[in-house]
């Protein structure tokens, strides 16, 4: 077994390999760019090499800078994680030359999965069932055009050394094609160097379902079962679970069997995914082989009992699987959500700054949180915005959702956007409860974006009672006062108005053992908590039942956050209800006039200049942010009278681009 490895990576990631490694008594070695410093995967490490700036072209993917590192500090091999070098076979190579070990597959399976027209080809050989496409190389725009036409629409226009739903597009006509090709080409060239595009049949009503592997150096290759991520957003996965609530045993059987046949061709040894995309009838078609470990890995772990960057560690130094497929025991389930620094109410714009406050749920043997990041630490710029998984685990689906709604309840996070709101809201989507679910979900409930009328609480009693409860303690404490005078005490009335919205709710508040009674519509709520003043997070019972709620007093008001619901709460005396109902409410500025950017970014083009006249729907300006090309539209018929920003520059959220007359 190797004394030492190095970690080729940051984040949480970097930190989740760190953990095993101790648990297997092997030390580690950190990577880190000037922006990681004050990173959580370098203090978690046993020892850690500064390897560049912050752009990831000049740190975390420079190959010759990991090499020196292994070779400064004696690491025997190396864990690429996921993203950057991991999936690089020029980086297996290098280090093979070195005499150190890769941690993963071999370069000839990185070479054949990594590139998808290459991969699809040995999985038509290998006897697996592929989507029906154009696999050769696109050479310009009138091409794709001619191939679209020809499979038929709708189609995908892929990158070939794509990931993360960087370098995709789906086209419906003629014109989107057109349009795709030039974006998917661009964003390909600008993340992976790489501007090969091919096109494919686009599979309606799918959903994405992949199966994990593993391979030993002696032949043997196995499947762990199968992961729903079906709920993306854009390409990009936002909730993961094991098992898919879709699948049939033969249907499992069947597409495991093929994962491991794919494997077996290119000699698989490692941890891998093999991704397939399924259509409503359970037909199924291979889409991509990842070979590396996947961010959703935790949810196979969960269900099989296995650690898989410990079986990867195992396998890179030479041992055997100590399990076979009929060892393979899949129980229970578990579910992942991603938790983004980005804000859902915004489109989802990235969100970066310091984490001013960092709380995430209590860990148990039914909630786990991985993460690279502490209170005090920043979500910069240069690399993906994830700030934790969360993962839950149940003896039942409903159970698991159950512990996810709860432990999403408990994260706490200030100082950056997030979207735990839409995590909340799609854990009790009607779709997601039943399992009716597809990669078009959230695009075809979410057209016009994601909303805070989108996320009602269907239990405001419970908002106004611990509101109430908050307000009561707040002015039992101050009717507490030193130096009153004798027989002038003062007195905290028990009748009050609980402002929420544009609706007001009278409750009558007597004090109680543990907390206070709130009587609200003629009920009677029992609240207890020993709930401590300025503490985020209001535990306690509300008749007898576990909550725990997001608490800000800010003044008057009292910011609660539950099961994905944000409510601004005042309580007042029935006088000051009176008074505040009869208050103006101050309207927005008009921003009609600007075009402003939705994000911080780079602004890489400007199509209009002044005085020219813009039609509805008409390209104003191409922003990239997180390596991702984001054009502006005009939305109305306009001329353009201001010029404010140039190509070039970089933007901050909401600064203007573009003065309209």
């Amino acid at each position: 077994m190797f004394k030492k490895i190095l970690i080729a990576n940051r984040g949480e990631i970097a930190c989740r390999v760190i953990k095993t490694a101790r648990k297997m008594g092997i030390k580690t070695v950190a990577v880190y760019s000037e922006a990681d410093r004050d990173a959580l995967h370098v203090a978690m490490a046993d020892e850690a090499v500064l390897i560049g700036p912050p752009p990831t072209a000049q740190s975390y993917l420079v190959m010759e800078r990991i090499l020196q590192a292994c070779k400064d500090t004696g690491a025997e091999a190396v864990h690429p994680g996921y993203g950057f070098l991991s999936e690089r076979s020029a980086f297996c190579e290098a280090l093979e030359q070195e005499g150190i070990a890769f941690i993963g597959p071999k370069v000839r399976a990185i070479e054949a999965m990594g590139d998808k027209i290459t991969s699809k080809i040995l999985a038509k050989e290998a006897g697996v069932n592929t989507v029906p496409g154009y696999t050769d190389i696109i050479q310009n725009a009138d091409h794709a055009l001619q191939i679209a036409r020809d499979i038929g629409y709708p189609v995908m226009l892929k990158a070939s050394a794509g990931g993360g739903g960087k370098g995709m597009r789906v086209a419906w006509n003629d014109a989107e094609c057109v349009d795709g090709f030039e974006r998917a080409t661009n964003e390909a060239r600008s993340s992976f160097g790489d501007d090969r595009v091919f096109v494919e049949k686009y599979i309606e009503e799918p959903r994405h379902i992949e199966i994990q592997i593993l391979g030993d150096s002696f032949g043997n290759i196995i499947y762990l079962g199968e992961r729903e991520c079906s709920l993306q957003r854009r390409h990009q996965k936002v909730i993961e679970e094991a098992p898919s609530p879709f699948l049939d045993e033969k249907t499992r059987r069947a597409m495991g069997e093929q994962a491991v046949a794919l494997a077996r061709a290119v000699d698989y040894q490692s941890a891998g995914t093999v991704e397939f995309i399924v259509d409503a009838k359970r037909n199924f078609y291979f889409l991509e082989m990842n070979t590396r470990l996947q961010v959703e890995h935790p949810v196979t772990e969960y269900i099989t009992g296995l650690d898989l960057v410990e079986q990867m560690i195992r396998i890179a130094a030479g041992e055997r699987l100590n399990l076979t497929q009929e060892n393979v025991r899949l129980k229970g389930w578990a579910i992942e959500a991603r938790v983004y620094a980005e804000d859902p109410f915004r489109n989802f714009l990235p969100s970066i700054g310091r984490l001013v406050k960092y709380l995430p749920p209590k860990e148990s043997e039914v909630v786990r949180v991985d993460t690279g990041i502490y209170e005090g630490s920043e979500v910069s710029m240069y690399y993906d915005p994830m700030i934790a998984k969360l993962i839950t685990y149940g003896s039942t689906r409903d159970r698991a959702i159950a512990h996810m709604r709860d432990a999403l309840n408990e994260f706490f996070i200030r100082g950056v956007q997030h979207n735990i709101s839409f995590l909340a809201a799609l854990m009790v989507h009607t779709r997601f409860m039943t399992g009716r679910i597809s990669t078009n979900m959230i695009a075809e409930e979410y057209p016009n974006g994601f909303h805070a009328t989108d996320v009602p609480h269907d239990d405001p009693a419970l908002l106004i009672s611990v509101a109430a409860f908050l307000h009561r303690r707040y002015l039992d404490r101050a009717a507490k006062i030193d130096g009153q005078l004798p027989g002038h005490e003062r007195v905290v009335n028990n009748d009050w108005v609980v402002f929420m919205g544009d609706e007001q709710h009278p409750v009558h508040i007597e004090p109680a053992e543990g907390g206070y009674d709130v009587v609200y519509m003629e009920e009677n709520y029992q609240v207890r908590s020993n709930w401590q003043f300025g503490y985020p997070l209001f535990k306690g019972t509300l008749n007898g039942t576990e909550i725990c709620i997001q608490v800000e007093r800010r003044d008057m008001v009292y910011r609660l956050f539950h099961w994905g619901s944000q409510a601004d709460v005042m309580v007042l005396s029935p006088r000051m209800a009176e008074l505040q109902a009869l208050m103006p409410i101050k309207a927005p500025p008009d921003l009609s006039r600007f075009l402003l950017s939705p994000m911080p970014g780079l602004l890489t083009k400007l199509n209009v200049t002044v005085g020219q006249e813009v039609k509805a729907g008409e390209d104003l300006a191409v922003i990239e942010a997180m390596k991702m090309e984001n054009v502006l539209r005009a939305d109305h018929d306009s001329k353009v009278a201001k010029v404010l920003a140039a190509p070039g520059d970089s933007l901050a959220v909401d600064q203007p681009i573009i003065e309209f007359e």
